[in-house]
């Protein structure tokens, strides 16, 4: 029987969900590694970003829609998926990760994070079943998961956002763009993608090395 890793979107489009890429290429290394993808994502309305502009729009979208675009129609409310479904889950990274998922954009390290989100986050850890996270979902995890776990994870090297996943209480290891930082203590695996990325191959190479080391920590 297959694997199943949890994949939880955020929307669809960099600036105000899951980034495309990053989600697709996640998708693609789950099935070619021999796993089954279960996508997810909540309930929510929140702000649309002109992505030609990176100006809000003033309206707002579902992100259980938006992200649907992305897992062809094939998703599930996160609010109906425990971990005991799971085998993994892996987050992709975009703005929709530390906007939408949690507010870290906004709050840094006094993050407050979708409830739908938190627990099934928490469940994870608990179950000592493998998490991924790509790109800026990394303080997703941190704001989650730091004081408790003390996880080590990456966003790769931007200052700011290292600073801030440090002061949660989780140890940020400087990492490179096709690399992946692994806490095996936590299952945690995480890797930088678009935050260091200058071309979508170096994306693919870090996130299939991802989803690689979560079916080893199964």
């Amino acid at each position: 029987m297959k694997k199943k890793i949890g994949v939880a979107l955020s929307g669809c489009g960099v600036y105000d969900g899951s980034e495309i890429h990053e989600a697709v290429l996640t998708l693609l290394a789950i099935d070619q590694n021999g796993a089954e993808a279960i996508c997810m994502a909540p309930d929510i309305s929140l702000d649309e970003i002109d992505h030609l502009t990176g100006k809000s729009t003033g309206t707002k979208r579902n992100v259980l829609c938006e992200s649907a675009r992305i897992a062809r129609g094939k998703i599930k409310d996160i609010s109906d998926v425990k971990a005991a479904d799971l085998d993994a889950i892996i987050f992709p990274g975009g703005f929709g990760a530390a906007k939408n998922l949690c507010d870290f954009v906004s709050k840094g390290p006094g993050a407050t994070i979708q409830p739908d989100v938190a627990r099934l986050l928490r469940e994870m850890a608990a179950a000592k079943k493998p998490i991924g996270a790509i790109c800026i979902a990394p303080a997703l995890l941190a704001v989650t998961l730091g004081k408790e776990y003390e996880p080590h994870l990456t966003v790769g090297s931007d200052t700011g956002t290292v600073a801030a996943i440090n002061a949660t209480g989780s140890s940020h290891v400087t990492c490179s763009v096709k690399d992946i930082v692994v806490d095996k203590k936590n299952k945690i695996v995480t890797t930088p993608a678009y935050m260091l990325a200058e071309q979508i191959s170096e994306t693919a190479e870090g996130i299939n090395n991802t989803v690689r080391a979560l079916l080893e920590l199964m």
